[in-house]
């Protein structure tokens, strides 16, 4: 099955292949894929986690201040944050037919001004005192936006690192495009920090954080002329040309691959649960319940993500000894570990918690450099593109989507332990997927 193969157009159009013919002399290293990936991610992530840190430290108050108290108007701001994880499959489909019919450069064109403009959009986004409901279904629509665009900015340059990459370098290169995640997430916090710190919090609230959202979309505009030139190069267009990075239907991917797309939902499940719960969910714990001053809790943050930079690097070295499938059974089992002492960190006070986000950031960082495209070698070739793309949308959504809103009514009703009851659930998961990956892997 991996080697099935098939035709459905080049995902170019005339104007693409006539680029790729005038910049035919100026071969494209593995370098500058590496750049435009980390670029493309980074963009991608800031986005998501400017709108996650303002689900926290701004939509509680400007959108649902009618709430009865803090706690109330913050899940119902998690609520609103998991939406554009339902909408992001969505525009996977919609996407790639795009793909199919006008190429891969105005399929990228469309989703990432869409996705810019959504984050963008909000920045303007009047309170519930000034328009009543309306804030509230204006922010749905937007994170809506949001998730929509996310699933047309897959452009395949990670696969094309992964087909450049020397067969003993797996685990190395498929750790470059996680990279992106840590440095959006500093840059969001490091933006927020510094409005936080400098401003009143009436103006802050006022004004102050909207400028995040005015920078993301500049970002996103620099990630797309980077992503379009290596999408014009000729060896992108050979991988097309040799149905690598070909766009096929979702409903035939589904009919031929719908096993495997399922089982890679769930080998990063441990992965994606952690990826929340050390970012947006204990801001959310110390908003509410902590001591710490906010601003000196996101600095804590902005540590973590360096720690975790670090780590997701590490993570391509062991891979690469230990093979990607052994790395991510192994920080599964830390992940199970750190689920049963993550809940005695946070209740420990704040310094806890700093440890919590510290060691957490480590953890995942080892986990999230491997977590994606564990089982793409099992996607025929004509739908490997489309395969890892419908299976990351499925992953972030069984995963991610939900962890800060689930995290955060579990804790403030039943108790801290039972959020790491459900991280164990998610180390579970990822353990049982690899264990039954591999026994079909034997029988095929």
């Amino acid at each position: 099955m991996a080697g099935t193969t098939t035709n459905y157009g080049p995902s170019s159009t005339s104007m693409e292949q006539d680029a790729r013919r005038i910049h035919g002399d100026k071969p494209v290293s593995p370098g500058s894929i590496a750049i435009g990936v980390v670029i493309g991610r980074m963009s991608e992530f800031f986005d998501f986690f400017v709108y996650g840190l303002a689900s926290v430290l701004v939509f509680p108050q400007l959108v649902f201040p009618f709430a009865p108290d803090q706690l109330t108007a913050t899940l119902y701001s998690f609520a609103l944050f998991s939406l554009a994880f339902l909408s992001r499959p969505v525009g996977s489909v919609v996407f790639m037919t795009i793909d199919r019919l006008y190429g891969r450069g105005v399929k990228l064109t469309i989703a990432l001004f869409l996705l810019g403009g959504s984050t963008a959009s909000i920045a303007f986004l009047p309170g519930y005192a000034e328009i009543g409901a309306w804030s509230i279904a204006l922010l749905a629509l937007f994170r809506l936006g949001q998730g929509f665009a996310l699933g047309g900015a897959w452009d395949g340059l990670a696969s094309l690192l992964a087909l450049n990459a020397p067969p003993n370098h797996r685990g190395w290169y498929a750790m470059i495009p996680q990279i992106g995640a840590p440095i959006g997430f500093a840059l969001a916090s490091a933006l927020f920090g510094y409005f936080i710190a400098n401003l009143s919090n009436e103006d802050f609230l006022s004004w102050g954080w909207r400028y995040p959202f005015f920078v993301a979309f500049a970002i996103n505009v620099v990630a797309l002329f980077a992503r379009l030139r290596l999408v014009m190069t000729p060896e992108f267009g050979s991988a097309l040309e040799q149905h690598e990075l070909e766009a096929a239907p979702i409903r035939d991917v589904l009919r031929v691959h719908g096993r495997d797309i399922l089982l890679g939902a769930f080998v990063p499940l441990a992965s994606f649960a952690m990826f929340h719960l050390v970012t947006i969910f204990p801001l959310g714990w110390t908003s509410l319940y902590g001591t710490q001053a906010v601003g000196a809790f996101m600095v804590v943050q902005i540590v973590g993500a360096v720690v975790g930079l670090i780590a997701i690097v590490v993570s391509g070295m062991i891979a690469d000894r230990i093979g990607r499938r052994a790395q991510l059974a192994i920080c599964a089992v830390l992940i199970a570990v750190f689920s049963f002492v993550g809940p005695y960190l946070i209740a420990a006070g704040p310094k806890g918690l700093d440890a919590f986000v510290i060691v957490g950031f480590g953890v995942l960082g080892l986990s999230f450099g491997q977590a994606t495209g564990s089982i793409s070698s099992r996607f025929g070739r004509g739908y490997r593109y489309t395969g890892a793309a419908f299976t990351s949308d499925l992953a972030w959504l069984v995963g991610a989507g939900f962890a800060p809103l689930v995290a955060l009514t579990l804790s403030s009703r039943f108790g801290l332990p039972f959020v790491g009851y459900y991280l164990l659930s998610g180390a579970i998961c990822t353990l049982a997927a690899l264990a039954f990956s591999r026994a079909l892997e034997q029988r095929d």
